[in-house]
C-alpha cells in the first residue's frame, strides 16, 4: 500500500467536502431562503431549490458517462478532474456576489458549482481502483470519505464561527460573514487538491489505439459500446439499480434536510451545528464501517445503513423542533459515509480493470439521475400540497426497493465477470 497516495487521493475528499457541507447542505440552502429568495415565500424558496439541485444533476447524469470513456480513451482523468475542481471552486468564490432577491443567479451559481463538484468526483472516485487494489479497497475508499468528514467539518466549523460571531473577524454582518464563507470553500478546496494534482498518476494502458476520431466522437462511441454491453455484468446491473433507489433518498436527505428544517422554523444557528455535529460523528463511524465491512461482508455493512436510513426518514417526517433535527443529524453522521464509501467500493470490485472511468461514469450517471428525482419530488409535492412532510415521508420506497434489490447481487460472481471480461477485452482489437 502507497501510503503517501492514497493520503493525497484522499485529501481531495478532505478538499471538496467544503462544497458538501458548506454549499450544498448548510450555509448556502438558509442564505439562499433567507436572502437570495427572500422576494418568495418559504414553500417556493424549497421548491426552487430542489429544482436547481434537480438541474444540476441532470446536467451532470448527461455528461458523465461520456466524459467517462473519453478520459479513459486518452487516458487524461486528472486532466478532467482539475477542470472541473476548478469550475466549482470559482462559482463558490463567485457566491460571494449574491444580493437579496437575487435567486436566479444564486441558482445558477450553484448549479454551475455543482457541475463542477460531481463532475469531478467521477474521475476522483475512477481512480480508486488504481491506487487500491483489491483486499484494502474497502479501508481505502473510507479513508476517502473519513477525511471529507474532517475537512468538511472543520471548515464548517469556521464558517459557523464567521456567521454567527462576524465581529471576531472584523465583518460588519453576518450576512458578509456568510458571504466570505462561500469564498473560504473555493480557497480551501484549492489548496487541499494540490497534492492530488501532484502526486497522483494516471496509469497509461498498455497498447493504447491511436486516436483517429475527435474526443466528442470517441466518447459517444464507448458510451453506446457500454450501455450495449452492460447486459453482460448482471450483478453490476443490478446493484446499479439498487444504488440508484438508496441514493436518491440519501441525495435528497444531504441537499434539502436544511432548507426543510429553515422552512418548519428551526434556526439557522441549529442547523448549521446539527449538521457540524454529523460531520464528526460521521469520522469515526466510516472508518467502523469500513471495519465492519472486512467481518460481515461489505454488502450486509451497507444493508444495515439503509435500515438506518429508513428510520431517519421516518423521523424526518414526524419532525418538528430543533432536538428532532439534532437526533436525525446524529443518525445521518453514523451511516452516511459508510453507505457511500462500501457503495462506492462493492462498485469498484465489479468494473473490469481497463474501464475504470467509463464505468465510474456509469457509476455517476446512476447517482447523478437518481438524485434528480428525489429533490424533483421533493419540490413538486411541496408546491402542490404547501408542505413538504409528504416530500420527506415518499423516500422511504427508494431505500426499501433499493434494499431489496441489494439482497439480490452476487458481488463474488460480480467480480468473477469483470475478470473474465478483463481478460476478453486483453484479446480483442477495438477499432474505435
Amino acid at each position: 500500500m502507497n501510503r503517501k497516495l492514497i493520503r493525497s487521493w484522499a485529501l481531495y475528499d478532505w478538499a471538496n467536502s467544503a462544497f458538501a457541507t458548506t454549499i450544498m447542505a448548510a450555509v448556502l440552502p438558509i442564505f439562499y431562503q433567507q436572502v437570495a429568495a427572500s422576494n418568495l415565500t418559504g414553500n417556493q424558496a424549497t421548491s426552487y431549490w430542489g429544482y436547481s439541485q434537480s438541474i444540476a444533476v441532470l446536467i451532470v447524469a448527461i455528461l458523465a458517462p461520456i466524459l467517462g470513456a473519453i478520459s479513459d480513451y486518452s487516458a487524461s482523468k486528472k486532466k478532467f478532474l482539475r477542470f472541473f475542481a476548478y469550475m466549482g471552486m470559482i462559482a463558490s468564490v463567485m457566491l460571494a456576489f449574491v444580493d437579496s432577491g437575487e435567486y436566479l443567479f444564486a441558482s445558477f451559481l450553484l448549479i454551475i458549482g455543482t457541475i463542477g463538484f460531481s463532475g469531478a468526483n467521477i474521475f476522483y472516485d475512477a481512480f480508486l481502483p488504481e491506487i487500491s487494489k483489491g483486499t484494502n479497497m474497502d479501508e481505502v475508499s473510507s479513508r476517502g470519505f473519513a477525511f471529507g468528514y474532517i475537512g468538511g467539518g472543520l471548515l464548517l466549523a469556521l464558517n459557523l464561527l464567521m456567521i454567527q460571531k462576524y465581529e471576531w473577524f472584523g465583518f460588519s454582518s453576518a450576512e458578509m460573514g456568510t458571504k466570505l464563507a462561500f469564498v473560504s470553500v473555493g480557497i480551501w478546496w484549492f489548496v487541499f487538491s494540490i497534492p492530488l494534482f501532484k502526486n497522483v498518476k494516471e496509469e497509461k494502458k498498455a497498447g493504447q489505439v491511436k486516436r483517429n476520431k475527435s474526443y466528442a466522437r470517441i466518447g459517444f462511441s464507448r458510451v453506446a459500446n457500454t450501455f450495449r454491453e452492460i447486459n453482460q455484468y448482471k450483478q453490476l446491473l443490478v446493484f446499479l439499480l439498487a444504488f440508484w433507489l438508496y441514493n436518491d433518498g440519501i441525495s435528497t436527505i444531504i441537499k434539502m434536510a436544511t432548507i426543510y428544517g429553515s422552512e418548519i422554523g428551526i434556526g439557522s444557528s441549529h442547523l448549521i451545528a446539527a449538521l457540524l455535529i454529523t460531520q464528526f460523528v460521521g469520522i469515526p463511524c466510516t472508518f467502523f464501517f469500513g471495519w465492519l465491512a472486512t467481518k460481515i461482508t461489505a454488502k450486509r455493512a451497507l444493508t444495515i445503513t439503509l435500515f438506518v436510513y429508513i428510520g431517519i426518514v421516518i423521523l424526518g417526517y414526524f419532525m418538528s423542533s430543533a432536538a428532532h433535527f439534532y437526533a436525525l443529524a446524529i443518525c445521518v453522521g453514523v451511516v452516511q459515509g459508510g453507505a457511500q464509501s462500501l457503495s462506492r467500493s462493492i462498485f469498484g470490485r465489479m468494473v473490469p480493470d481497463d474501464r475504470h472511468a467509463e464505468f465510474f461514469g456509469f457509476y455517476g450517471i446512476s447517482a447523478k439521475f437518481s438524485a434528480i428525482v428525489g429533490p424533483a419530488l421533493f419540490g413538486f409535492v411541496g408546491s402542490m400540497t404547501g408542505s413538504s412532510k409528504l416530500g420527506i415521508f415518499s423516500l422511504v420506497i427508494f431505500f426499501v426497493v433499493g434494499l431489496i434489490l441489494l439482497q439480490k447481487v452476487d458481488i463474488t460472481k460480480g467480480i468473477e465477470d469483470a475478470k473474465k471480461k478483463t481478460v476478453s477485452n486483453d484479446k480483442v482489437d477495438v477499432h474505435l
